[in-house]
């Protein structure tokens, strides 16, 4: 089955067309500046062909419209016909506590997606955007939602309640829900296959570090805890994002004057890595290039795997004990002095990691730990798109039986 594996955002779109039956992708690609004048569309194909297009592209149904008059072009050569795409997975961010697993897309689950976008105003309404593309542009193509919370939602309430008023749970469901659930569900299944553990009790700490970046604590295959909260705001230091900050501090620059947009904006866009750093950069290589000159440059390092480690350590006392420990994400997959930096030190918790199997380790899989380590440390590069097409594929084909 071909499945066309969809990641809308506000003004792109993220996208992957798998054949599922070999788990090839036959083509990825981007489309960018939907909404403005100088709309781009940019695909790869496995056969080694590569298709450029600017367009204007005024919303997502014209910008997936053009996309799919691509993919079923010779220029490109992957599809015949639109009757080629079997289906289509949707990655949804939020689903709130009604969806514990991916879900077939209907009229009712449109409805409450659109619902639960009060949790999620950034993500919710575009992923919403891509799925009613698809329904006018292939009303008989069935259409899937993966969503980045469900695998969090084995949490339990210890993990997931804030020690607030009952009535806002009741009311607003205000609690801890997780994102990058799709990733540490697949970088999970794979460490623990590489660390010979399938089908064995295990403890497992995944650590998606990104632009966006969040860890969590896995036992048994299922979520203990995660540092990701109400919204992804919460938790470890990322790009432009703060992570865990003091709750009175937004409520304090509104006393002196600054408007709610701009504490809006200030923890959005403006702290993380970018804000320690005083402006160098949000982007961890360039962090890394800058540490030796610029001591605000090396803060942001330092600060960066200081708060990681410090969750890492939680995390062993949450699960009482670890197994393996995992690094995925753009930064957790390159970045090898992030890694060093946060494992350094924590030998007497039973992690040791090897110098040279960690320089070695980037973008594929590899253990990167000593073999006298008590605890498996690995780098697995993630593969969301994978486990949306997997899901994707397992819905579609219980429809047939």
């Amino acid at each position: 089955m071909n499945i066309l594996v969809l990641n809308s955002g506000s003004s792109s779109i993220k996208f992957q067309l798998r054949e599922t039956a070999r788990e090839q992708v036959l083509c990825k690609g981007l489309i960018e500046r939907i909404g403005e004048p100088k709309g781009a569309i940019s695909i790869t194909a496995s056969n080694g062909r590569k298709v450029e297009r600017n367009h204007p592209l005024s919303n997502h149904a014209e910008a997936l419209e053009k996309l799919i008059q691509l993919l079923v072009s010779p220029e490109l050569g992957v599809l015949k016909s639109l009757a080629d795409i079997g289906a289509v997975g949707h990655r949804v961010v939020h689903g709130g506590e009604d969806y514990s697993g991916s879900i077939l897309i209907n009229d009712a689950a449109i409805k409450r997606i659109d619902e639960l976008s009060e949790l999620a105003p950034l993500h919710n309404p575009p992923n919403l955007k891509g799925i009613q593309a698809c329904k006018n542009l292939m009303p008989s193509v069935p259409q899937v939602g993966v969503f980045d919370t469900a695998f969090h939602q084995t949490m339990d309430p210890v993990a997931y309640m804030y020690p607030l008023p009952r009535e806002l749970y009741e009311k607003h469901k205000i609690r801890r829900y997780g994102f990058h659930g799709t990733s540490h569900r697949y970088v999970h299944g794979r460490a623990r296959a590489l660390a010979g553990l399938e089908n064995k009790p295990c403890r497992i700490i995944t650590a998606h570090l990104g632009n966006g970046c969040s860890a969590a604590a896995i036992r048994d295959g299922k979520v203990v805890d995660t540092t990701m909260g109400f919204t992804p705001l919460e938790g470890l230091v990322m790009g432009t994002r703060p992570g865990d900050i003091d709750a009175s501090l937004p409520f304090y620059l509104l006393d002196r004057g600054m408007p709610e947009k701009e504490i809006i904006t200030l923890l959005q866009k403006k702290s993380g890595l970018l804000g320690t750093s005083g402006g160098v950069s949000n982007d961890m290589r360039v962090l890394l290039r800058e540490s030796a000159s610029k001591p605000l440059a090396k803060l942001a390092v330092d600060v960066f795997c200081y708060r990681l480690k410090k969750y890492i350590g939680s995390y062993i006392a949450a699960l009482g004990g670890l197994d393996v420990l995992v690094f995925t994400g753009g930064i957790g997959e390159n970045a090898t002095p992030v890694r060093a930096k946060t494992c350094e030190g924590l030998d007497a918790l039973g992690i040791e990691l090897d110098p040279k199997r960690n320089e070695e380790g980037v973008r594929k899989e590899a253990l990167i730990s000593k073999d006298s380590s008590r605890i498996k440390v690995f780098c697995v590069p993630t593969d969301e798109e994978l486990v949306i097409a997997q899901e994707t594929r397992h819905i579609v084909e219980n429809l047939k039986n």
